[in-house]
């Protein structure tokens, strides 16, 4: 934006009342800070003075420690940031970047940790039930082996007879009521 007079008395006033709230008096008057070399890049250097006293300016580290108490206040009246209204010999007043309470490194590596130990969980668990499904399943086998007897006649599985329930074929069965019976 264009800096005019309007410009410079607002910063004159923020100057001023920067140094009032510093020092606690009332001396200090928009027309105690100077403002030099004024260029059309917004460059100049300013210095404040003191009517009250005996010395005509105000030393430099009281409005270094002035401008640093309000230098938000005078960002904001200009609608700035610290990056676009620097002053010279006073470091910013950004915030320091912010920590976390704890390192990434820490919380990288505890993800890490829960995915390797939810994978040694996740193979332990599908191992246990592999192990019982086979254990079912052998049992299961063992049963029916047990049930069946199967024998070998020349080299050709046949099945053995079960004694007790017995085993019927149904072609003779049908041919024995035709006949006559005994």
């Amino acid at each position: 934006y264009a800096w005019d007079a309007n410009e410079e008395y607002l910063f004159k006033a923020m100057v001023a009342f920067a140094m009032r709230r510093y020092s606690s008096k009332s001396t200090t008057q928009i027309s105690n800070v100077l403002l030099c070399n004024v260029t059309d890049r917004v460059s100049f250097w300013f210095v404040v003075t003191d009517s009250s006293k005996n010395v005509t300016t105000v030393p430099g580290s009281e409005v270094e420690a002035a401008i640093r108490m309000n230098r938000n206040r005078i960002n904001n009246a200009f609608l700035l940031s610290d990056k676009t209204l620097q002053f010279l010999k006073i470091t910013s007043t950004l915030s320091p970047p912010v920590e976390p309470s704890t390192p990434v490194w820490l919380i990288v590596f505890g993800v890490v940790l829960c995915l390797i130990v939810a994978g040694i969980v996740f193979l332990i668990v599908s191992g246990i039930q592999k192990h019982k499904k086979k254990n079912k399943e052998s049992t299961e086998r063992e049963t029916l082996e047990e049930k069946v007897e199967v024998t070998l006649e020349n080299g050709i599985p046949c099945e053995a007879l079960d004694l007790k329930a017995g085993r019927v074929n149904g072609v003779f069965a049908a041919d024995d009521e035709r006949f006559t019976s005994l």
